[in-house]
């Protein structure tokens, strides 16, 4: 997939300030400082679309993004930071679970891991979430570049034993770099393919209400 344009639209902080639109929506999110910014930009190839910050839990709003003028990337806030309060935390979850499970157009949410670090309970508890409240959902490792490809696959390794102890079958994995662009063609792949699903969907259903 080529991409022609991307370009910021809105913010939302509740479900029903969410864009009225009929394209599909690609959600991505994770802890705070996994790189989720430095990803987004570096699949539509621009540097700053969405704010990167070396302050952890700098997104505190769902923003939306316009890519090619026909799907959006959904930028959501992250999750497990401690330094954020019990009510806002509360505030944003209850937020979260309205959009994943209410919103139409949301097609699948990428959960972005740190290639870098061991698995973490926060990352583990998510996961365990959607897959009980049936969320489409892939998982996203984030800095390969960061440390040694050994070193990186062995946590992947390890994370996906981790899953393996509680799920049956793994969901799609990608492994990215934002410095070197591994894994961008293969994201964009698969959104594209996503979007084809998508539209006959909407064909059908369309057809159905003639």
């Amino acid at each position: 997939m080529d991409i022609k344009s991307a370009e910021y639209k809105t913010s939302a902080n509740a479900l029903k300030d969410c864009p009225m639109q009929e394209m599909p929506e690609y959600a991505f999110i994770g802890r705070s400082n996994v790189g989720k910014s430095s990803l987004i930009n570096m699949l539509v190839q621009k540097k700053e679309l969405a704010r990167t910050s070396n302050t952890p839990g700098k997104t505190i709003s769902m923003n939306f993004f316009l890519v090619n003028d026909d799907w959006y990337i959904v930028d959501l806030p992250g999750y497990g930071y401690a330094r954020r309060s019990k009510v806002l935390r509360a505030e944003w979850e209850k937020t979260l679970l309205a959009y994943l499970q209410k919103r139409e157009m949301m097609v699948c949410l990428f959960v972005l891991i740190d290639s870098r670090i061991e698995p973490q309970k926060s990352d583990l508890d998510f996961i365990t979430f959607l897959g009980e409240k049936a969320i489409p959902f892939c998982i996203v490792f984030t800095k390969l570049d960061k440390i040694k490809p050994t070193e990186s696959e062995a946590n992947i390794d390890n994370f996906c034993n981790k899953l393996m102890e509680s799920w049956e079958e793994l969901p799609t994995i990608f492994k990215t770099s934002s410095l070197d662009k591994t894994g961008r063609e293969e994201l964009l792949k698969y959104i594209a393919k996503l979007n084809k699903e998508f539209a006959k969907i909407q064909k059908i259903k369309n057809i159905q209400l003639r």
